[in-house]
C-alpha cells in the first residue's frame, strides 16, 4: 500500500478527550478505521499484530466509558497496546514502532500519561492496577485501576495472588479478562450479553442490596447460605464462580467485538458501588484481518507485510536460528536417552522446544506462563533421576530466581537451564534483553555457567549439559541466526571449566565469553595490522573459570581484555576477583573489562545496540589502544559520539 488509509473519523480523535465527544453510533466506524490504521502501520514496521486486532473495540470502549488517564489503564504484557497508542496522542509516530528512537512495542511510562505502568512481562497488570486503586483510595482521590489481562496471562500465579489481595480496593478496581482462546467461556451471544447487562445493572444490584439487608436480619448462618446461593446461581449461569471465590463481582462473558454489548456493561460497572469487578470479555485474536484470522499464529508477531496479499517480508536465508539448533540437538540426544525431557513456559517455538515436542511429545512440557513452577517442576524431575532441560528466555528466568537458588542450587540438583535470548535483543528493547543471567547465575554455589560463541558450540554445550549430573548447569545463547559454522555430527563433551584458544599472539589477550567472539576476532585482525600480536580465547565458561588459562595469559601478555554480552558482575568481575586473589595484577598488567553499560537500552537493531554498548570490534580495539597508550587510540571516538 503506497498511501495511508482513509480514516476521516479517526482523524478527528487524537486523544480520548475527543473520543468521548462522539455519539455511541459513531463508535463502530471509529473502531473499523482504527483497525485499518493499525494494520497499515504494522505492515510498515512489523511487530505484534494479532493481539492488538483482537482488542480494537475493547480499547475504544474503555477509553469512551472511563476517564483515562485519571482512571489508570494497565495493559498486561502490552503487546496488544498499539490501538491504545494510536488514540492516545501517538498516532503520528505509530509507524516508528520498535525502531531506534521510535515508539516502544509495549506500554512505557516515559512515552505518555496514558501509559501509567510499563509492561512487557506477563501477569503484572492486576497487581499494578490494584496499587493505583489503593493509592487513590488512601488519598481520597478519584480514579480507578483498570487491568486488561489475557487468558494466557491468567495462567500465572501472580494474577491470582493479586486477586486474592484485591477486596480492599472495592469498586475502584476493574479487571477485564480478555479471553481470546475460548479457554474459559462457552460461545457467547445475545443471551450472555443480556445476562451480563442484567447482573451489572443498577436495578439488579439495587435489588441485591435490598435483599442482602433483609437477609442480614436472619441468623448469620442463613445469611451466609443465601449469599452463597446467589453467588453460585449467578456463577453457574455465567461461569464466574472461581472469581467470586476470590472476592470479585463477576460479569460476563460478553462479546468483546460488539460495542452495543460492551458499552452498557462498562457503564454499569463504572457507576456501581460493587467491587472489585471482573468483566469477562471474549475476543478473537487477529479479528478483522483475513490473513491474521486464517493464520495459525494469528499474526501474533510479524515482520513487514503486504496489506493486500498478507505476504510477509522474508528475511535473507542463512544459518539456522539458535533456538532451532538447541531444539534439534536436544531431540536427537533424547532419541538415545529416555531421561531427557524439556520444559518451556509458554514459549515452545521461541525456545525450540516445539521441535523437541514433535519427536518426544510425552517428554515435553509447556507449563504456561509459570516460570517459577517450571523451574521447581524441573527440580522435582531431576531429583527423581530425569535429565530436565528448562528452556527459558534470560529475561523470563529472572521471574524464577528464588526457585533457581532455593529449589535447584542449594539442593545441587542437575537441572539444565537452556537460556535463550541472551544479550541484547533488538526491537523488543530492554524489557526482553538478556542482560543479567551471567551475573545472577555465576554468583551461585554449585552452578556451572556456559555461553555459546556459535551454533556448533551451542550443540556441544547442549550435549555437555545432558551428560552433566553433578549439579545445575546453564548455557546461554543469543536471539537470531547462527554464524554459519558447521555443526559436527559427533558432538564433543566439553571439559567443565576449560576454555579454548582461537588464535595466539604475545602482546594482547582478548578473553571472550559467548557470541562476541566474532567481534573479538575482527578486533584481533585490526590489532595485528597495527603490530600488536593478539591472542583470542573463547572462555566458554563464566563459572567455573579456566584459572590455568587466565593465569597463563596474564603472565605472558601486557593487556588482557574481557568481553561479554552481560551486565557488570559477570565474567569480567570474576576474572578480576581471581586475578586479585592470586596477585596477577601486581606486576603492572593492564586488565580491562568490557560489558553492557549500567543502563537499560531502548530498542534498535542489535548491531546498533552493541555499538551503543561499546562491544563491537572498533570499541574493543580502542580499549586495547587506550590501555597501551598507543598513539592511534581514540580514532573511533568521533564515531561513538
Amino acid at each position: 500500500m503506497t498511501s495511508k488509509p482513509n480514516t476521516p473519523l479517526l482523524d478527528t480523535v487524537p486523544t480520548p478527550n475527543e473520543l468521548r465527544q462522539l455519539k455511541p453510533d459513531q463508535l463502530r466506524q471509529l473502531a473499523d478505521e482504527l483497525r485499518t490504521e493499525m494494520i497499515d502501520a504494522v505492515s510498515t514496521s512489523g511487530g505484534h499484530l494479532g493481539s492488538g486486532l483482537g482488542v480494537v473495540e475493547l480499547t475504544v470502549a474503555i477509553h469512551y466509558v472511563f476517564n483515562t488517564p485519571d482512571d489508570k489503564l494497565v495493559w498486561d504484557v502490552g503487546h496488544q497496546c498499539y490501538p491504545h497508542k494510536i488514540i492516545t496522542g501517538r498516532r503520528d509516530r505509530i509507524r516508528t514502532l520498535r525502531q531506534g528512537g521510535g515508539l516502544s512495542g509495549f506500554t512505557k511510562r516515559a512515552e505518555s500519561e496514558y501509559d501509567p505502568f510499563g509492561a512487557a512481562h506477563s501477569s503484572t497488570s492486576i497487581s499494578a492496577a490494584l496499587g493505583f486503586a489503593m493509592a487513590n483510595k488512601l488519598n481520597d482521590k478519584p480514579g480507578r485501576g483498570i487491568a486488561v489481562i489475557g487468558d494466557g496471562a491468567m495462567s500465572a500465579g501472580m494474577a491470582y495472588e493479586a486477586m486474592n489481595n484485591a477486596a480492599q480496593a472495592g469498586n475502584r478496581l476493574v479487571v477485564i479478562l480478555n479471553d481470546n482462546d475460548m479457554s474459559i467461556a462457552p460461545p457467547v451471544g445475545g443471551l450472555s450479553a443480556y445476562l451480563a447487562r442484567m447482573v451489572s445493572s443498577s436495578e439488579y444490584l439495587g435489588l441485591r442490596s435490598l435483599a442482602s439487608k433483609a437477609v442480614k436480619k436472619m441468623s448469620r448462618r442463613m445469611h451466609e447460605m443465601v449469599g452463597k446461593a446467589e453467588e453460585y446461581t449467578r456463577g453457574m449461569v455465567t461461569g464466574g464462580t472461581l472469581f467470586e471465590e476470590l472476592g470479585f463481582y463477576y460479569v460476563g462473558p460478553i462479546d468483546g467485538h460488539n460495542l452495543d454489548h460492551l458499552i452498557p456493561v462498562l457503564e454499569n460497572v463504572r457507576d456501581t458501588s460493587e467491587g472489585p469487578v471482573l468483566i469477562h470479555v471474549v475476543t478473537t485474536k487477529g479479528k478483522g484481518y483475513k490473513y491474521a484470522e486464517e493464520s495459525a499464529d494469528k499474526y501474533h508477531g510479524v515482520p513487514k507485510f503486504n496489506v493486500v496479499t498478507g505476504e510477509k517480508t522474508k528475511g535473507a536465508s542463512g544459518p539456522p536460528a539458535y533456538q532451532n539448533v538447541f531444539g534439534d540437538t536436544l531431540a536427537k540426544l533424547a532419541d538415545d536417552d529416555s531421561r531427557i525431557c524439556a520444559i518451556t513456559a509458554a514459549m515452545p517455538s521461541g525456545t525450540g522446544v516445539d521441535r523437541f515436542a514433535q519427536a518426544h511429545p510425552e517428554r515435553s512440557f509447556d507449563v504456561g506462563i509459570a516460570e517459577q513452577h517450571g523451574v521447581t517442576f524441573a527440580a522435582g524431575l531431576a531429583a527423581q533421576g530425569m535429565r530436565p532441560f528448562a528452556a527459558i528466555y534470560s529475561t523470563f528466568l529472572q521471574r524464577a530466581y528464588d526457585q533457581v537458588v532455593h529449589d535447584v542450587a542449594i539442593q545441587n540438583l542437575p537441572v539444565r537451564f537452556a537460556i535463550d535470548r541472551a544479550g541484547l535483543v533488538g526491537a523488543d528493547g530492554c524489557t526482553h534483553a538478556g542482560s543479567f543471567d551471567i551475573t545472577y547465575l555465576a554468583t551461585l554455589p554449585n552452578m556451572v555457567v556456559m555461553a555459546a560463541a556459535d551454533e556448533a558450540e551451542l550443540a556441544h554445550m547442549t550435549y555437555t549439559a545432558a551428560e552433566y549430573d553433578e549439579g545445575p548447569i546453564a548455557f546461554r545463547y543469543p536471539r537470531g541466526n547462527g554464524t554459519g559454522v558447521t555443526i559436527p555430527e559427533k558432538l564433543e563433551k566439553l571439559e567443565i571449566g576449560k576454555g579454548r584458544l582461537v588464535r595466539e599472539g604475545s602482546k594482547v589477550a582478548i578473553l571472550s565469553l559467548g557470541a562476541r567472539l566474532e567481534e573479538a576476532k575482527k578486533a584481533a585482525d585490526t590489532l595485528e595490522a597495527k603490530g600488536l600480536p593478539t591472542t583470542v580465547a573463547d572462555m566458554r565458561f563464566a563459572k567455573p573459570l579456566d584459572e590455568e588459562l587466565i593465569a597463563r595469559l596474564m603472565r605472558t601478555h601486557e593487556v588482557v581484555v574481557t568481553v561479554e554480552e552481560g551486565a557488570i558482575g559477570g565474567l569480567g568481575a570474576h576474572v578480576l576477583t581471581y586475578a586479585s586473589d592470586e596477585g596477577l595484577t601486581d606486576t603492572g598488567l593492564k586488565v580491562r573489562t568490557m560489558r553492557l553499560p549500567d543502563a537499560f537500552q531502548d530498542q534498535d537493531s542489535p548491531d546498533k545496540q552493541y555499538e551503543e554498548a561499546g562491544l563491537n570490534a572498533p570499541q574493543i580495539v580502542d580499549t586495547v589502544l587506550k590501555a597501551l597508550k598507543h598513539n592511534s587510540a581514540n580514532v573511533d571516538e568521533e564515531a561513538r559520539a
